[in-house]
């Protein structure tokens, strides 16, 4: 019986839309390694049984990411967590060990201060609004908690209020969230006011989706962040552009925590042609 092809995945639902398959294929070609990264679409009573099979030695897995909806889900059922992912409670890259351990990761906060330090946006003394209180949601409020040099604040807004507050709550047993105010209503969080409004809601990615946003609020000095990417320009961003403001989707969050994620499965750093590689695949996709 021929031997199985190392393989690597993202966990999730949905997937199909997701580009991770079309970037670290792109980088296991470019090192000659011969592995393989797939999608694993999961229903939510799939997953625990799934991970128990990626921990017996005959499972070809050797690493994961994890996306909606299953950030936080994925918790009870590994063995460690970093020390991000420890504060944020939330895990976008498994890591599965030599003794088939799974150890938590999460590149998402990182890979967005990347992205917006590519962007060249300066977070210190910054307003900023955030819409959604998913793993995303928790992963960014954590990265910029954690800041040095921190924002002025941030407003928080999610259709169920009461996970808002729950995710501000949990947070703040592990960190400092003064910052963090959150609204019971959109019309609330003072959006004209703002430096930077960050969507991590789902909404937007369908073409049919309503804009979370009142057009009039948008300014033109103001960056406004979609983390969906595909499309590449969603309704809030089309509004946005529209309006004159700077908008980024979420493509350079998705290469910046696809590269940490690819680094923590291989245990080495990638070089900047492969990672050039990475993002080029990612543009002729998108």
């Amino acid at each position: 019986m021929p031997e199985q092809k190392l393989t690597y995945g993202i966990i999730g639902n949905p997937v199909k839309h997701s580009l991770s398959p079309v970037m670290h294929n792109t980088a296991f070609k470019a090192l000659a390694v011969d592995a393989v990264y797939q999608l694993f679409p999961l229903e939510e009573d799939e997953v625990e049984s799934f991970l128990k099979d990626v921990r017996k030695t005959s499972s070809p897995i050797f690493g994961l990411n994890v996306t909606v909806p299953y950030k936080e889900k994925v918790i009870p059922f590994l063995d460690a967590l970093s020390p991000f992912a420890q504060k944020a409670m939330a895990v976008n890259t498994i890591v599965v060990e030599p003794d088939r351990h799974l150890i938590g990761h999460n590149t998402d906060g990182a890979g967005f201060l990347a992205h917006l330090a590519e962007l060249q946006f300066d977070l210190k003394g910054k307003r900023i609004v955030v819409l959604g209180a998913g793993g995303t949601a928790r992963s960014i409020l954590t990265a910029l908690c954690l800041l040095p040099q921190r924002p002025e604040s941030i407003h928080l807004y999610n259709r169920t209020h009461q996970k808002a507050k729950g995710l501000v709550a949990d947070l703040g047993k592990r960190m400092d969230v003064g910052m963090v105010a959150v609204e019971a209503s959109i019309d609330d969080l003072n959006i004209e006011l703002a430096d930077l409004l960050i969507n991590t809601t789902s909404v937007g990615l369908h073409s049919d989706d309503p804009c979370l946003v009142d057009d009039s609020l948008i300014h033109a000095d103001m960056l406004v962040y979609d983390v969906i990417y595909r499309p590449a320009l969603t309704p809030l961003l089309e509004l946005a552009q529209a309006r004159g403001a700077k908008t980024a989707n979420g493509l350079g969050l998705l290469f910046y925590q696809g590269v940490l994620s690819f680094q923590h499965w291989s245990g080495m750093p990638l070089d900047a042609k492969i990672k050039q590689k990475m993002r080029r695949s990612l543009l002729t996709y998108a």
